[in-house]
């Protein structure tokens, strides 16, 4: 079977991941403009032929909704201009904590992104960790979801650590602490927490034991990091050793460098899903990339070759 030419082009969400994907994979990023009116509507524009080609688009939808709505046109743009297929990587894929109607006469804002997705002529989709797994059946077309324990175990790893246990900062989030917690062979702990609404917590406790142990708190997404924060203090209270925090997606928003900085934390690793401000960093917060991750398998696509060494948990290393 002969293979299409491959294009990878890049949104304005996370220019910097793009250009290190493309690196890796062996070309340089293609080019892309956006001409702006006065009040604010924008039109992407391709700035080169990409008839035939496999067309691979990097963008998170985080917001503004902006990078949503830029995503949407570049697909139908790359639609009408012939493209072979179109596949969107997206390295945090937005709204995902709107997985289902939690109350009622309130919008499914996953299924909603999906939807628009699908009509813009997306032929496949690609993201990493998605707040809720069934988010990857609101697509009628094939979903890649991978997985950043590829990046996060060798790192975890390569600390040395002698008494480690994975920790989950909520009930939710318990599953995905319980594989790392399988996969190197730990115990694992879990924080009970009570909201009193969106980013309000009223009471956490810890159930399980913590003392004398290194944790290794596991979430998806570190928001205004109130949970991770409390829950880094919980942990130094019952007496742990030391307390460090994975996370893939590094939303920060609110006060969430000042609650990283003042909590307990011993150190929080996190991936370049989101592009990050540079300037308000401190010295907590390690990043991780995902771009050899997404090269390849942006690689393997192109070449139809399979990747589910990516979705497998035990073959990560």
């Amino acid at each position: 079977m002969k293979i299409a030419p491959v294009s990878i082009f890049s949104g304005n969400s996370n220019t910097k991941l793009a250009e290190a994907i493309a690196k890796i994979y062996g070309m340089e990023l293609g080019k892309v403009t956006l001409s702006r009116f006065s009040d604010g509507e924008f039109q992407p524009a391709f700035g080169e032929t990409i008839r035939g080609h496999d067309v691979f688009i990097v963008q998170s939808t985080n917001p503004p909704t902006d990078n949503i709505m830029e995503l949407l046109m570049m697909i139908d743009a790359a639609r009408r201009a012939s493209a072979r297929k179109v596949v969107v990587i997206i390295p945090y894929f937005g709204f995902a904590r709107q997985d289902r109607k939690d109350r009622p006469r309130v919008p499914i804002g996953a299924k909603l992104i999906a939807n628009l997705l699908t009509a813009a002529g997306v032929d496949r989709v690609v993201s990493m960790d998605l707040h809720a797994d069934q988010i990857q059946g609101f697509f009628d077309v094939p979903f890649d979801h991978m997985y950043a324990s590829s990046i996060f175990v060798p790192y975890l790893q390569s600390l040395n650590l002698k008494n480690i246990v994975m920790a989950s900062p909520d009930a939710g989030g318990a599953k995905r602490a319980a594989a790392y917690a399988k996969f190197l062979k730990t115990d694992l702990v879990i924080c009970f927490k009570q909201r009193g609404g969106a980013n309000k917590i009223e009471s956490m406790r810890v159930i399980g034991d913590v003392k004398g142990k290194d944790v290794i708190l596991v979430d998806d997404i570190i928001d205004t990091a109130g949970t991770i924060a409390k829950a880094s203090d919980l942990m130094m209270e019952e007496g742990a050793n030391s307390v460090r925090a994975i996370a893939t997606h590094a939303v920060l928003s609110g006060n969430a460098y000042e609650n990283i900085a003042n909590s307990s934390l011993d150190e929080l690793i996190l991936t370049d899903t989101i592009a990050r401000d540079i300037t308000k960093d401190c010295k907590k917060m390690n990043f991780l990339s995902t771009a050899d991750l997404f090269a390849d398998v942006i690689k393997r696509i192109s070449e139809n070759q399979s990747i589910t060494e990516h979705f497998e948990f035990t073959t990560i290393l």
